[in-house]
């Protein structure tokens, strides 16, 4: 007997209805599909076989059996993230989507020190941790737009490029291939 069967009898009692009732849903389901049947056993003693052999994976499958609802209430609330800065008053990458490079400028270029440093702030754009010490606006303009230009391009090489004109194998060769001839 294993150590768990030897410690809660009440378990035992439970188990073994519950194996009855399996075995009878199983029995009832091979009178009309006896391969679906066959099939379910074999999967449920194999996976019971791994779950007794293997704590890591009887703690996983537990994990997994257990109703989302037990798992969040049981999990300790986890701290939210307050930020100290208020959200931006605008989005850096919108506008430099719809108005580019200098429109971002210009857009930034409105705003005050307090309200630059809240968009790196919320954009994470501080990497550093120096961009929210500056004093200079034009500083933290630079910053933010070399910043969204960068997570633009991110992963440009990827999507692909222009369509350009293929060039023929005699064109490749130039003009002193045509010459060549007599």
């Amino acid at each position: 007997m294993t150590e768990q069967s030897d410690s809660r009898p009440e378990d035992n009692g439970l188990l073994n209805a519950q194996v009855r009732e399996a075995e009878e849903a199983l029995t009832k389901l091979g009178a009309s599909d006896p391969e679906l049947a066959a099939t379910l056993a074999r999967v449920l003693g194999v996976v019971a076989s791994e779950a007794a052999r293997t704590t890591r994976f009887a703690r996983a499958l537990a994990k997994a059996l257990t109703p989302s609802d037990a798992q969040t209430a049981s999990r300790p609330a986890e701290r939210p993230r307050r930020s100290r800065r208020a959200p931006g008053v605008i989005d850096p990458f919108a506008v430099f989507a719809e108005t580019g490079e200098a429109g971002l400028r210009s857009s930034l270029g409105e705003l005050g020190l307090e309200q630059l440093r809240d968009i790196v702030s919320e954009h994470g754009m501080d990497h550093d941790r120096l961009a929210l010490k500056w004093k200079d606006p034009q500083r933290v303009i630079d910053r933010i737009v070399e910043r969204v230009e960068s997570r633009t391009a991110k992963g440009a090489a990827f999507r692909g490029r222009p369509e350009q004109p293929a060039l023929r194998h005699d064109e490749a060769a130039g003009p002193a291939a045509e010459d060549s001839s007599p």
